[in-house]
């Protein structure tokens, strides 16, 4: 891919995107800062956000993630804040060399296995970040400071309702609909860039006290080097490795939630080393380190940012914040920011798995809704772990139940991955036949899908699934998100010999017939074949 194509293929939407979320980003790296407790931490923030922002968004396999300071991360460096020998500046030794690890991350390719992350724990984790955004906004929707934790704005909601600065609230308010309702009105500007300006101007000359995001650090970092000794490097080995670990986690699972807001496919490995590179030059100049952010990355998206251009500009606004543009900032009301926050929080909840959660198998229902509570009121790396622990345990459940007198040899199934993908084989003009073998789950419904999206010059696919007998949640959704794809080519798909499992799932999702109509499933691959080459034809003949 070509300059021209990595920064300047949507300069409008990436332009947009950036600055909305800069100024988002702007109270997060200040609160980040300052969270850290390091000396001078609101300029730390600042500095990390605007280095691994830039950074990252340069070198990341993330086109449209946006970088900078997160929790997981800042919870790590204040942690250790005061410690390490008693120089502060191990500290930002011990964020360069877990920055080099993440690159050595990458140059290893141990991102790749983030793709083994099942849907339900992708759809819980997405879910709790929208529910945590939420509540930690409504404080500061009704005029108050935004809580510190979900459990905390839960606590505090009676506290809320009995004081409530009505000036805030309207400007909160005014923003929500505006940004709801500019896409009624035009699709060329963001509704969230639309209520951040509108309603900032409309602020000044609101009566009553309002709280404002306040004062900004100016000025250029320096760099910090301590006095290196093998003493120190022990010390700040595995914090560092820690660091490392946690940050590649969190940039990687948001890399999964931009997959899914914009269906594009991420580069893991690439990732790694961008969020590597950034996290090294954020040490080097005493700044805090960083990650793919979820909250600032949907924030992009929804306000039209694509290409790895609006990270940058987002990067540069707050450089330009840093260095001259403070005093207009300053002047946004939390309030603004609460509402724009809001709606992305709504935006971040999957709906799409939430409304299925009464016809997804057990299992994964309770996988979803495991991860979104932990997600919510424990940690966002625990509520994974045990997410994936247990999607395990369901899967290993799910294969020793089944009955080998009726389906595929147990052994057979369990050994089968996807190795090589799956192929395709052209049977007719236009027509392809796509034969899958074994269970279709979490840990090989993403290569499938990469697999046979190149399909889409194809007329008609006809999919065998005789030798499927197990689908879970990530396989059904990876199945349609294909079919969805390859019908937004023209190319019709057609599935042949589904057993009775997987055709009821599909049943219960809606996937059938809501993508793939009935007189698209046929019981035999010579019936599919036929109906597929007709139907080709036929549409040939239209055409023409």
């Amino acid at each position: 891919m070509n300059l021209k194509e990595r920064f300047l293929s949507n300069v409008r939407g990436d332009l947009f995107g950036g600055v909305t979320a800069g100024i988002v980003a702007l109270p997060l790296a200040l609160g980040f800062g300052v969270t850290s407790g390091l000396e001078n931490g609101a300029a730390i923030g600042m500095y990390g956000a605007i280095a691994v922002g830039i950074i990252a968004a340069i070198f990341g396999g993330t086109a449209s993630q946006i970088s900078g300071p997160t929790g997981p991360m800042t919870v790590v460096v204040a942690g250790l804040a005061g410690g390490l020998m008693g120089d502060p500046a191990w500290i930002f030794v011990m964020i360069a060399l877990a920055g080099l690890i993440q690159i050595a991350m990458g140059v290893l390719r141990l991102g790749g296995l983030i793709n083994y992350v099942p849907y339900p724990v992708l759809s819980g984790f997405m879910s709790g970040i929208g529910v945590i955004v939420i509540l930690l906004q409504f404080g500061a929707l009704l005029g108050h400071a935004p809580a510190s934790s979900p459990v905390v704005a839960i606590l505090s909601i009676p506290d809320y309702l009995s004081s409530i600065n009505p000036s805030a609230l309207m400007l909160g308010l005014s923003t929500i609909a505006i940004i709801y309702a500019t896409p009624r009105v035009t699709k060329s500007i963001p509704g969230t860039l639309v209520a951040l300006v509108l309603v900032t101007i409309v602020s000044v000359f609101t009566p009553g006290e309002l709280p404002r995001i306040g004062s900004i650090p100016r000025g250029l970092p320096e760099f910090h080097l301590p006095e290196l000794t093998l003493e120190g490097f022990r010390l700040i080995a595995f914090p560092a490795l820690a660091l490392a670990v946690i940050g590649a986690i969190d940039s990687l699972l948001t890399s999964l939630v931009a997959d899914n807001v914009t269906k594009t496919r991420h580069d893991s490995n690439q990732e790694l080393i961008g969020q590597g590179l950034g996290n090294a030059l954020a040490g080097l100049i005493g700044g805090l380190p960083g990650a793919g952010a979820t909250m600032r990355t949907v924030v992009n998206v929804r306000s039209g940012g694509r290409e790895r251009l609006s990270g940058v500009v987002h990067g540069l606004l707050l450089l330009s914040l840093l260095l001259a543009l403070g005093p207009l900032a300053e002047q946004i009301p939390n309030a603004v920011l609460a509402g724009i926050l809001f709606t992305v929080g709504v935006g971040i909840v999957d709906r799409r798995g939430l409304g299925h959660i009464r016809h997804a198998p057990p299992g994964d229902a309770a996988i979803m809704l495991l991860v979104l509570g932990m997600t919510v009121f424990v940690d966002l790396m625990w509520a994974v772990a045990a997410g994936m622990v247990l999607a395990s345990l369901v899967l290993v459940k799910r294969l020793s139940d089944m009955d080998p007198a009726a389906q595929t040899p147990l052994m057979e199934v369990a050994s089968r991955d996807f190795d090589p993908p799956p192929a395709a084989a052209q049977v007719l003009d236009g027509v392809y036949l796509v034969e899958l073998n074994g269970s279709l789950f979490f840990g090989n419904a993403g290569p499938m899908q990469r697999k046979l999206e190149g399909l889409t010059e194809a007329k008609a696919v006809v999919i065998d699934l005789s030798d499927v007998p197990y689908i879970d949640q990530s396989g059904a959704y990876a199945l349609a998100d294909l079919i969805e794809e390859l019908a937004h080519h023209d190319t019709r798909v057609y599935i042949a010999r589904l057993q009775a499992e997987p055709a009821d799932l599909m049943h219960r999702l809606g996937f059938i017939p809501g993508l793939c109509p009935e007189e698209h499933v046929f019981t035999e691959i010579a019936q599919a074949v036929d109906r597929a080459s007709a139907d080709a034809h036929a549409l040939h003949e239209g055409s023409g």
